[in-house]
């Protein structure tokens, strides 16, 4: 509630049982340890776990990298799974806008969703928290770590 203390809660309930196929979307953030929230005074709901999901870590980019991988490839992507979960992958103004509510990522990272420029170039662009500071960083798409996941965000 401290994120949000002028939020009309009974609006954000309305909005959820006109669109009942969020209630499933908000379940699968919460099953992959995203700790679901509405950020600010919208209708927003954006992964709020102190780290980057658990349940979503070890991804490359997108099916694309995943294909692309010769060796030691992980399960999935981020991007294939946010598709499949019914999320989209929060952009870097997203991202910001999350980092003004609490302190996210300090030990992991996130991808986030790269402009079409940069992928086309072979890279993806990620994020996280260090020296109280947001940084975004870039990587081939192919690459995945244990401490990079990504975090989604559903609109109702």
């Amino acid at each position: 509630m401290e994120r949000h203390p002028k939020l009309n809660w009974s609006d954000i309930q309305t909005r959820l049982l006109k669109q009942p196929s969020s209630m499933w979307t908000l379940y699968e953030m919460e099953r992959t340890g995203g700790e679901p929230d509405v950020v600010g005074n919208t209708h927003m709901f954006m992964d709020c776990s102190a780290e980057s999901p658990k349940g979503r870590r070890s991804t490359c980019y997108d099916r694309e990298a995943l294909e692309a991988r010769k060796k030691n490839k992980p399960e999935t992507d981020a991007m294939s799974m946010a598709a499949e979960m019914g999320i989209e992958l929060l952009t870097e103004e997203d991202y910001r806008t999350l980092q003004t509510v609490g302190e996210f990522d300090l030990k992991s990272s996130s991808w986030v969703k790269t402009p079409d420029k940069i992928r086309k170039l072979g890279g993806a662009i990620f994020c996280d928290r260090r020296y109280d500071t947001v940084f975004t960083y870039h990587n081939g798409a192919d690459s995945y770590y244990s401490a990079r996941g990504f975090r989604g965000k559903l609109e109702i």
